[in-house]
């Protein structure tokens, strides 16, 4: 076998596939991808939210079997509450903090009940796992509890009036970054999760369904806690037109801001419309994606060339260390 070493000190190693592995041999297409809908029509959420595409999608990937839990958040309004939910699932509402650890109380209480096969999934918005709800993520990552965790983040608090949370940008204008913008870096979570060494982390874009679609049907195949992080463009809170959100999304991918990729027992690769970049070795300059948005407008050029400048050397690093042999997932 073949090693390499990553930033983290961590060892890749190309080994044999997984039963998970082996299922993406096939990718999803629109014409394979099942015609059942688990979202009755129609919803709470804004014009052009991203959540929408996600949403719909990764439910048809889990399957009738699951139950949700989701805390407060974006999503608590898209699906509304019962008798007028949006979803056809069974979904328990829970406090902010509380979403892993209601996702562990799930699977002890259908454990008693000798009940099995149930997908439990837990379904965040990133205040609700990289803010308030990391430590009870961080929990059940240690203990192996056998659940999936999907965090859709669109980068800010939008559900309470587009507050700053760990992964809003840094230089974005939100209601509590009004003048100068974020001062800090985006929080990155899937690298956190990477370093509880869980079987399987992988980020995906709403502005992908498809890749997002096989990379949750893949993550059901591991054991222990899976994270699943989704890159959720939001109109109003980013300030652009509704109808651009599958646009803002893809050029998030497309200038190298946003990677799409998995990790598998803590080996690495880019996969999808990140995989076909690193292949061509060209990215979009950031600003086009910075110019897309309000969120941005008072980014100077010399903060602009920065960021570019961190783009190129991340970027660097996948061209001079990742092998690109590895097996592609769907874009």
């Amino acid at each position: 076998m073949h090693n390499r070493s990553d930033r983290s000190g961590q060892t890749q190693m190309d080994r044999p596939e997984t039963i998970g592995e082996r299922y993406m041999h096939t990718k999803t297409t629109i014409l394979t991808l099942p015609e059942e809908e688990l979202v009755h029509p129609g919803n709470r959420a804004c014009a052009g939210c991203a959540l929408g595409i996600a949403y719909r999608i990764g439910l048809k990937a889990l399957g009738k079997n699951t139950i949700i839990v989701v805390p407060p958040s974006c999503l608590t309004v898209l699906q509304g509450l019962y008798p007028i939910a949006a979803t056809k699932l069974p979904s328990l509402n829970v406090t902010f903090a509380s979403t892993a650890a209601a996702a562990t109380g799930l699977l002890a209480a259908l454990k008693a009940l000798n009940k099995k096969d149930i997908n439990v999934v837990g379904w965040a918005g990133d205040g609700g796992t990289s803010d308030i709800g990391l430590q009870a993520l961080s929990g059940a990552c240690e203990r192996g509890d056998n659940f999936l965790f999907i965090c859709y983040d669109n980068e800010g608090y939008m559900n309470t009036g587009v507050q700053r949370s760990g992964t809003t940008p840094l230089g974005a204008l939100t209601a509590n970054t009004p003048i100068k913008g974020k001062l800090q870096n985006k929080k990155d979570v899937p690298a956190i999760m990477r370093a509880h060494r869980i079987s399987y982390v992988a980020t995906c874009s709403a502005a992908y369904p498809l890749d997002l679609y096989d990379k949750i049907k893949k993550a059901l195949t591991y054991e222990g806690v899976k994270y699943i992080h989704i890159h959720t463009p939001c109109p109003p809170g980013w300030g652009f037109e509704p109808r651009y959100a599958v646009k803002v999304g893809k050029l998030a991918v497309e200038t190298g801001l946003y990677e799409l990729y998995e990790v598998i027992n803590t080996h690495l690769r880019l996969t999808g419309a990140s995989k076909k970049l690193m292949e061509k070795r060209k990215l979009l300059p950031v600003k086009d994606y910075f110019k897309a948005q309000n969120r941005f407008a008072i980014l100077t050029d010399a903060q602009i060339e920065e960021q570019q400048k961190d783009v190129n050397a991340r970027w660097e690093y996948y061209f001079d260390i990742l092998d690109d042999s590895d097996e592609e997932t769907a874009d």
